[in-house]
């Protein structure tokens, strides 16, 4: 059809219809509501290892904001200035930014496999040791131009009691307090209740936190994963398991560069109706700019007895929970985190699977983004 024909058909059927055809310099009608925050987030990723072939993997989906973890060499437990900046620049060489980066210290082990455990056992011999290699990173990342580093304050790392069918061929992970057993009644921590806990804790922010200050660097703590009983597990009382813990954590040596590593799942894994509390949870740390770094990960269920699965088939309306980070003005990577495990998907590189997720935040991300 012509053009012309087109339009003075278009134009009779909006007379038809009682309206009037727009005009060119029409301005749209106002809601009645406020607009939107901007959408500052930013998808990402964490996982490795960090090479070349892994980076080329992140930037064909999209990513433009990663977790690192740099090269240590020489029996060092922190990265020199040149390791950090080997880092950015073969991020750099797939259009990459480095946002946060992963240390030797403090991961999320548990602490009777865990390398360099002296920090988390309160090892009065090597703990200064290592405390002064987290100090040592944290003025390299400032050296080198890298913001934030992330860390674990656990004893009993990652806790599941194994896997079930998921959906099609996928398995996801299982925690059930009520069934769970432990290899051992002990850790080689032995007994460690939530006074001694809190201790360990105070004692590294109190020699970490004003070097963080004084560099500018953030550190971002992740929650411990998941909570337990309050009679504790292997005997340890995992003080980062509840919500009133994590309020106290951020409260220990205010600051500004003093926060979380935000794992959305872990926190739903602490709360009784994870749909409707999760949301308060992220006003209350967002609000305080307490939150660092997203793992934007869904669980069906609640406190206690959870599977680990897709972000669109859990119990949290993951819609809505990107509209309550963007609500307290989080401008941070958002980034899956734990994703289910499929047969022949690279091993524990699940590579399929987080090609899946990636492609899930980024569609929330730009919907978000154009209906502000």
């Amino acid at each position: 059809m012509e053009r012309r024909a087109f339009m003075a058909l278009g134009g009779a059927a909006l007379a038809a219809s009682g309206l009037s055809p727009p005009s060119a310099h029409a301005t749209p009608a106002k809601s009645g509501r406020a607009a939107k925050k901007p959408l500052l987030m930013k998808l990402g990723c964490q996982s490795g290892p960090s090479t070349d072939e892994h980076f080329a993997f992140f930037a064909r989906y999209g990513i433009h904001n990663i977790c690192g973890k740099p090269e240590v060499s020489g029996g060092r437990l922190y990265s020199t200035v040149d390791e950090l900046e080997a880092l950015k620049a073969m991020a750099a060489r797939h259009q990459l930014q480095v946002d946060l980066v992963e240390p030797v210290l403090l991961p999320s082990s548990h602490i009777d496999r865990e390398a360099h455990p002296a920090i988390m056992l309160a090892d009065s011999r090597e703990r200064d040791r290592d405390i002064e290699a987290f100090q040592n990173l944290i003025r390299n990342c400032a050296k080198a131009g890298l913001p934030a580093i992330k860390y674990n304050m656990s004893l009993l790392g990652v806790l599941r009691v194994g896997d079930v069918p998921g959906r099609g061929d996928a398995r996801y992970l299982e925690w059930d307090a009520a069934t769970a057993r432990p290899k051992t009644p002990l850790t080689k921590a032995g007994p460690v209740n939530a006074d001694a806990f809190w201790e360990r804790i105070t004692y590294f922010l109190d020699r970490v936190v004003p070097v963080a200050n004084e560099y500018k660097v953030r550190i971002a703590c992740h929650p411990h994963d998941p909570g337990v009983p309050p009679q504790g597990y292997q005997g340890i009382d995992r003080v980062l398991g509840t919500i009133d813990g994590l309020k106290r954590f951020v409260g220990i040596r205010e600051s500004a560069y003093h926060g979380l590593n935000f794992c959305q799942g872990t926190i739903s894994e602490d709360l009784t109706d994870p749909n409707i509390q999760i949301h308060d949870v992220i006003r209350w740390f967002g609000r305080r700019k307490k939150i660092f770094n997203v793992h934007f990960r869904n669980i069906r269920g609640h406190r206690d007895k959870f599977l680990e699965v897709y972000p669109d088939e859990g119990s949290v309306d993951m819609v809505r929970a990107l509209e309550t980070y963007r609500e307290v003005g989080y401008d941070g990577m958002i980034m899956p985190d734990h994703v289910p495990e499929v047969p022949g998907d690279n091993g524990a590189a699940r590579l399929a699977s987080f090609a899946f997720c990636y492609g899930y935040i980024r569609g929330l991300l730009q919907s978000a983004e154009r209906l502000a």
